[in-house]
């Protein structure tokens, strides 16, 4: 045989050989996907080719699949002209220990391995999680100094959470990508499973339908199928966002919004509140964002639940000790920050004056779901740090991280008469801000000849924050020099914006945003900063810096060194025994 023959064979039988063991990340759930075992999720298998279904073989530890789980599966013959696809609906792995999943086909081999765990008995009687959306080390900083002061190098008070005694840092990546969002970020602690960027409760295949995806049970579903125990979700954004919505929903689409409120009620949580209304009122009433006539508000009174509209509705709501189910909505969009509803009355505080604070909803949720004698879990979300940090509003930004410190320390007040409460704080992803030096005005020359470094840094002069920890001033003449890492074009006027959230960046030509050039016309001498983001985006963006989580309480001492947002989950839920027989 000639040399030119036999390459020709031999590579024609390499080629052979790839299409026959292609392994190719296709089953969900994704390889080294560690289970809660008891807990119920889909199997789904994708092939490359179109099959037949006695052409396919699939083994779960060496034995046939139907040996190890009792659901039936459903062929989809050409799923969207990418080939044969099989999924398992609501599966169940009881016992602990290593699974080797192999799919095959006569063209192709698929493996991946799982590691499902159990718990022991449940050892907490409440969990209270608390999230920082998007809070990075230097919000935490920006807090502390406004709140507490600071003198000769040393704060003169910690936030609520800097003194708890379990410390860890959490990676925040997702399934697809280095940078999450908090949709799959929060879906990571909610499921302890990782998805994709917009994507909650399910992992992201190749199906068409967003609510089609497989899906992966949430630790509210658990809560509710193997317990007695009550349920709340507590947000100052829309409850429809991604951070509640995680909680609850399974959509490859985070703006699946009116399904997410629906599956808010058919959830059967105790206590839900925060902003959305306008996915909660039937599409005929003004400034509704639904499509049908549904109205959630009075299908929530219908089956039981206090109603709340107003902060003074609230509070009266959860004093009642007949109260044992809460609903409360305060804004038909994400509500107004601290900043803005304290002292400055900007942003739509004039439209909407009666929205609690997150510490009178915290103090709420905490007295109706602790009427509940089997315990409850209690999610609360400072979703304003995350919408402040965006558009490079620092001040507001960290206003809000003082009123996460306030309701977290409700929490601790409460820990401190029920201490079989494991409270947990943590972003759900980070920003790139820091704090570089202290803007003195007295200086002179051009302002970033004002932006004190080092030795000339000093200290900064906010007045003495109120008993709430909030300074009444922050345009100061010493103030915090607080940059961004990431950015679009926009001016730098190192003062804070008094008239409403910052807008760093407005449409230009075609689909370019331009520097704001309101902020120019404000303050003649801003500094024009060129972006180093794409040139469509009109806001920073988050990072993939760790996470600072803290925590006390049964179960903390888990949390430590470096860990993956999905084992947050796993440490909630072994804490509370979910995984036991």
């Amino acid at each position: 045989m000639n040399i030119s023959r036999f390459l020709k064979i031999s590579l024609y039988v390499i080629g052979i050989l790839a299409i026959k063991v292609t392994h190719a990340q296709v089953i969900y759930p994704i390889d080294k996907a560690e289970i809660l075992a008891g807990s119920i999720f889909d199997i789904k298998v994708e092939f490359k080719q179109v099959v037949s279904p006695t052409e396919v073989s699939i083994e779960v530890n060496g034995v046939p699949v139907n040996k190890v789980i009792s659901a039936k599966p459903e062929f989809i013959a050409d799923e969207g002209g990418k080939g044969s696809s099989i999924i398992f609906r609501d599966v169940q792995l009881l016992k602990a220990g290593k699974y080797n999943v192999i799919a095959r086909t006569p063209q192709e081999k698929l493996v991946v391995t799982w590691d499902v765990y159990s718990s022991g008995p449940r050892r907490v009687k409440n969990v209270i999680l608390f999230i920082g959306d998007g809070m990075t080390i230097a919000n935490r900083t920006a807090a502390r100094v406004l709140s507490k002061g600071i003198s000769e190098g040393k704060y003169q008070g910690r936030l609520a959470f800097d003194d708890m005694p379990s410390t860890a840092m959490i990676g925040t990546s997702g399934s697809d990508s280095l940078i999450t969002d908090s949709a799959n970020s929060m879906s990571a602690y909610t499921t302890g499973h990782k998805t994709a960027v917009n994507a909650m409760g399910v992992y992201v295949s190749r199906a068409s339908d967003n609510l089609s995806h497989p899906k992966v049970e949430t630790i509210t579903e658990l809560l509710k199928r193997k317990t007695k125990m009550s349920v709340g979700i507590v947000s100052d954004a829309e409850l429809q966002d991604a951070t509640p919505g995680a909680m609850v929903a399974h959509t490859r689409r985070r703006a699946d919004k009116q399904y997410i409120a629906d599956q808010l009620y058919s959830s059967g949580v105790e206590v839900i509140l925060g902003g959305g209304s306008a996915y909660f009122y039937p599409q005929s009433t003004k400034g509704s964002k639904r499509k049908d006539e549904k109205n959630l508000l009075e299908i929530f009174k219908a089956d039981g639940y206090q109603v709340a509209l107003t902060k003074q509705e609230l509070i009266a709501a959860a004093e009642n000790k007949n109260t044992k189910k809460l609903f409360g909505v305060f804004h038909p969009d994400n509500m107004d920050g601290s900043l803005d509803r304290f002292f400055l009355k900007k942003n739509t505080v004039m439209h909407y004056p009666n929205q609690p604070d997150l510490t009178e909803m915290t103090q709420s949720a905490i007295d109706v779901l602790s009427r509940n004698a089997n315990g409850f879990f209690l999610m609360v979300e400072a979703a304003l740090i995350d919408k402040f940090n965006h558009p490079l509003d620092w001040e507001r930004a960290a206003f809000d991280t003082i009123m996460l410190s306030n309701a977290v320390q409700i929490a601790k007040d409460f820990a401190k008469t029920h201490p079989d409460t494991l409270i947990i704080v943590t972003p759900d992803h980070t920003h790139s801000g820091s704090i570089s030096g202290v803007v003195h005005d007295d200086r002179p020359g051009p302002l970033r000849e004002k932006v004190g470094i080092y030795a000339g840094a000093g200290y900064p002069n906010y007045p003495k924050a109120d008993i709430q920890g909030y300074p009444n001033q922050i345009d100061v003449s010493k103030r915090l020099a607080f940059f961004y890492g990431n950015y679009p074009d926009h001016y730098e006027t190192l003062h804070p914006k008094l008239d409403g959230t910052f807008v760093p960046a407005v449409k230009g030509e075609g689909s370019k945003y331009i520097a704001n050039p309101k902020y120019i016309q404000l303050q003649e001498d801003a500094i024009h900063v060129g972006g180093n983001l794409p040139s469509h985006q009109d806001v920073g963006v988050h990072t993939a810096d760790d996470a600072v989580l803290n925590a006390m309480g049964p179960g903390s001492e888990k949390f430590k060194g470096f860990m993956d947002n999905t084992e947050v989950f796993k440490v909630m839920v072994q804490t509370l025994g979910l995984g036991s027989k």
